[in-house]
């Protein structure tokens, strides 16, 4: 199993994973494939009580993950590799406060990868883009009925990777990893005070302060480099 879709909730904004799911893929020659019956989905405690706008999001409710096991047993498959999500850095945080080691997976970004492919659609969120790619149909809203928990948004998500993947031409998941690396370097600043400069445009000074800046994204630091900077 070296490819996983995965997707957590989590108890409050950035907290304990109360829900994780994963599903592994396959892709090859540009066909993705995901067997449903592999779907993994668990609710865990977490110690806390849920925050009330997380239940907000995800409709779990205490009394849901009473009985539930510790949040720090979850596991990754053995010999994951490649991790897919939609703004996967979110789920790959929280899978992280399980205790679990995270430095040797390639995030892939579906988010990212979304924007660069729909980069003129009012919004990238995953409900926003199932209508967006059924153009508003009635299956869709079947689809989304079950969003936002973490074991529907994981056939969601796969729903826009296969559009992803035919848009780009992409051929296997090393291909797809690439590309969501390169989608992933900003081309725009999207904070402060030159929010919306281009990044190979902006104030020479203003980049060198940033790469000076030891918490600095590493993408956006690729991009400055990249830029000459």
């Amino acid at each position: 199993m070296h490819t996983i879709i995965l997707d957590t909730e989590t108890h409050t904004l950035n907290g304990l994973p109360i829900e994780i799911a994963y599903a592994p893929i396959e892709i090859q020659q540009g066909k993705l494939s995901l067997d449903k019956s592999k779907i993994f989905d668990q609710l865990y405690s977490v110690g806390e009580p849920i925050s009330y706008a997380a239940m907000a999001v995800h409709h779990i409710l205490e009394s849901d993950i009473a009985d539930q096991p510790s949040y720090t047993t979850f596991q990754l498959p053995q010999e994951t590799t490649y991790i897919i999500g939609h703004n996967i850095d979110y789920d790959i945080q929280a899978i992280a406060r399980c205790g679990i080691d995270v430095s040797h997976l390639k995030p892939i970004c579906t988010l990212a990868l979304a924007r660069q492919v729909w980069a003129d659609a009012e919004a990238h969120n995953i409900s926003a883009l199932i209508y967006q790619i059924s153009r508003g149909s009635e299956k869709a809203r079947e689809l989304l009925k079950g969003a936002h928990r973490a074991d529907a948004d994981i056939i969601l998500t796969a729903n826009i990777l296969m559009h992803i993947i035919a848009s780009l031409g992409i051929q296997t998941v090393e291909e797809l990893y690439v590309a969501s690396e390169d989608a992933r370097i900003p081309k725009m600043i999207t904070f402060g005070k030159h929010k919306g400069t281009t990044i190979k445009d902006l104030p020479s000074d203003y980049a060198n302060w940033l790469l000076k800046q030891d918490e600095l994204d590493p993408y956006l630091r690729t991009a400055l480099e990249k830029s000459g900077f």
